[in-house]
């Protein structure tokens, strides 16, 4: 499917080139920055200087201005032209034969005393872009000569050419491309990868250039694009081996170039534009006369016989941009995985993340579902951003803006749907599904609120059964959209009938008198009112879920009391039996004995139970006592170890010889020691026994000192 990648944009036009002479033609250009060189028929070379130029609609076009143009002296065309800056140097193939001329001057190099600066016999050559020589001020170049059937390696320097290596072929070479030790040659019947330094090469494939004119195009380190049979632009790496899939283009491809992700391919009439990524033809623009296709640094220019275009590509961003209008998803996609390569990492995470969004909603437009959660997943998507496609689900008082420039072209959910209920109920089970995955992820940092308000609003119009799980939990939810939730929510179960002898209404009260704390009250409704003795274990639990031990046991005291108040009551409201209290205590006690205080239970007990029926629970207790009881043992011997240890060293240290002297001072108040009263202190130190005397006497902590029995 076509996308515009690039525009042709006239450079040179005929007239500034050639004037009025109809018969000159162009044979070839080169591009060094903004200067352009262009080598004619009548064997001269014009020097221009392009300038480009943005409108305040940010259309480029190009401003050229001709510097010079140059007659190098010869009857024949001018074949070949490349641009040795380090050198200042453009290398010049004309009537078989490559010299040297200054890039500014236009002017002929003459040899070097005792060098040339000529190599004769040439009928093409190519500079490695990857070259193996690390003089900065040496330009690497493959030569083919009529001669024979070889490839020269030379070095170029400023004033002089030197030959450094001659590697025979199994055939004449008629095209050569070259990247550091690698060489790919169009032979006459076959391709190949050839390494000069070693000698081994590889067949790539068979190619008839007399029936074709053969294409050997370096892309990149160790990448060559070639053309092959059957229309084909094929791949080759220096191992002979394709890692992309080949190109579909004509059969008449004259020149090719790559500019990522794209394949830029001319034959006689028209430019070509293949995608790298899928292999798709992206673009087609009618150019008649063309014979010259090159990429400069990035910059693709194109030539007919008689003026100069820049094929410039259009920004990647705008590229898919126009894919995602034209709903494109997966072309854009794809186009963006590709433009990583030209995009800084920063701007590139933040460019495909805004991608995977709009690509999410225009899945979320065509009730892609699943797709569409996995492409907001991925592009980390503000969740507000979809809440605001719901009419009135945002909190008022929430301050989120829409992104700008926007992620879709819908105003709001009813737009979308454009009036089908049955949409627009599948939209809102989506976001409740959605909502609930990430409310708890990293997603939501910052609006907790308005995503727990907004899924609220949802339960309580949908009437999901989740609605009070979200009220009674930790939640986020304004205030002022809770209650008006609540009531909805309850008059709703009434309306419907669900509420059957009030015991839905009443377990939704034990719940919230459990989120104020009001522990009493809700064990109260659990146990006498609805006697649903497992629910009120259930809820101690969940009620002391974050809290410590002492928190639990008091919780469970209280229903244990609730219970044998009950018992003594003889009969609920509920109409329930003492005996029916009498049996959820002592179930309580027996399942859950090792959170009780065993002898404060043991008091509160009726005298009429038996032991009996209390054995497990009394088993646990005693087991917990002498589990204490071993426990703080243990902790005690440990501690009477680490006393006894602490002591043995103590007395190893003062077993050392401390040798005082009139020549030592005390710590205390530096002066020598002129009697054997010494007085030790840990470390040890050696200081007077008055000074410690003096120091305990004023010291805040003299009560403790006096107390200690290990100060000598």
């Amino acid at each position: 499917m076509s996308v515009k990648a690039f525009e042709l944009v006239p450079a040179v036009e005929r007239e500034l080139l050639m004037g009025e002479k109809a018969r000159i033609n162009i044979e070839c250009i080169e591009c060094c920055g903004k200067h352009l060189y262009v080598g004619t028929n009548d064997c001269i070379i014009h020097h221009f200087l392009l300038e480009e130029v943005t409108s305040s609609k940010g259309k480029l076009s190009y401003l050229a201005q001709k510097l010079l143009h140059k007659y190098l002296g010869l009857k024949k065309p001018v074949a070949e032209l490349r641009a040795a800056s380090a050198l200042e140097r453009l290398i010049v193939l004309c009537d078989g034969v490559v010299f040297l001329v200054d890039m500014v001057t236009l002017e002929t190099v003459p040899s070097a005393a005792g060098g040339g600066a000529k190599i004769r016999n040439v009928t093409g050559f190519c500079i490695n872009e990857n070259p193996v020589n690390g003089d900065p001020f040496c330009v690497e170049m493959g030569v083919l000569t009529s001669k024979r059937r070889t490839v020269q390696i030379y070095m170029i320097y400023e004033d002089r050419v030197q030959l450094v290596k001659e590697v025979s072929t199994p055939e004449q070479p008629c095209a050569l491309s070259l990247d550091g030790y690698f060489l790919c040659l169009a032979l006459a019947t076959q391709y190949m990868i050839l390494n000069y330094n070693t000698g081994s090469f590889q067949d790539l494939f068979p190619y008839n250039s007399e029936e074709r004119r053969p294409i050997v195009k370096r892309i990149g380190r160790e990448e060559f694009l070639l053309a092959a049979p059957g229309g084909l632009g094929m791949f080759a790496n220096a191992e002979g081996v394709s890692q992309r899939a080949p190109v579909n283009w004509s059969e008449r491809v004259i020149c090719a170039a790559v500019c990522f992700p794209y394949v830029v391919a001319l034959d006689e009439s028209f430019i070509t534009i293949h995608s790298m990524l899928d292999q798709q033809l992206k673009q087609t623009l009618s150019f008649r006369d063309g014979h010259i296709l090159q990429d400069f640094e990035g910059k693709m220019i194109l030539a007919s016989t008689k003026a100069v275009y820049v094929l410039v590509p259009l920004p990647l961003e705008r590229q898919i941009q126009d894919l995602l209008a034209g709903q494109r998803v997966e072309e854009a996609l794809t186009l963006t995985e590709g433009a990583q390569r030209n995009i800084p990492k920063d701007r590139f995470q933040i460019l495909h993340k805004r991608i995977l969004q709009q690509v999410g909603f225009i899945q979320f437009g065509q009730l892609q579902f699943s797709e569409a959660r996995e492409h907001f997943r991925k592009g980390q998507l503000d969740v507000r951003e979809l809440i605001s496609l719901y009419p009135l689900l945002l909190p008022a008082s929430s301050s989120f803006t829409r992104c700008h420039p926007p992620l879709h072209e819908f105003a709001d959910l009813n737009q979308l749907a454009q009036g089908d209920q049955e949409k627009v109920l599948h939209c809102k089970k989506f976001l409740i599904r959605y909502l609930e995955e990430v409310r708890s992820t990293e997603v939501v940092n910052g609006c907790r609120e308005d995503v727990d308000t907004a899924l609220l609003k949802l339960y309580a119009e949908q009437h999901h059964e989740s609605l009070m799980e979200l009220l009674t939990s930790d939640n986020s939810c304004l205030l002022a959209d809770k209650l008006p939730a609540i009531c909805c929510s309850s008059v709703h179960l009434l309306c419907l009938g669900k509420i059957e002898n009030c015991q839905d209404l009443l377990l939704e009260r034990a719940t919230l008198h459990g989120k104020l704390e009001e522990h009493d009250k809700a064990l109260q409704i659990l146990v006498h009112e609805l006697k649903d003795f497992q629910s009120a274990e259930s809820f101690c639990l969940w009620a002391s879920s974050c809290q410590d031990s002492t928190y639990r046991q008091k919780l469970f005291h209280l229903l244990l009391s609730v219970y044998l108040d009950g018992n003594h009551c003889g009969r609920s409201n509920a109409g329930g039996s003492g005996g029916e209290y009498d049996m959820a205590a002592v179930d309580l006690l027996n399942r859950h004995g090792e959170v009780f205080d065993a002898a404060q239970v043991l008091r509160i007990l009726p005298e009429s139970w038996s032991l009996q029926l209390l054995c497990p629970f009394l088993n646990r207790a005693v087991r917990a006592s002498m589990h204490a009881c071993r426990m703080s043992q243990i902790g005690l011997g440990l501690a009477h170890s680490e006393n006894l240890q602490l002591l043995h060293d103590r007395l190893e240290e003062r077993k050392k010889n401390i040798v005082v002297s009139e020549k030592k001072g005390c710590h205390l108040c530096h002066n020598t020691f002129s009697q054997p009263d010494v007085v030790c202190l840990p470390g040890p130190v050696p200081v007077h026994a008055h000074c410690v005397a003096r120091r305990v006497r004023d010291s805040p902590t003299k009560r403790l000192l006096a107390n200690s029995s290990n100060h000598t």
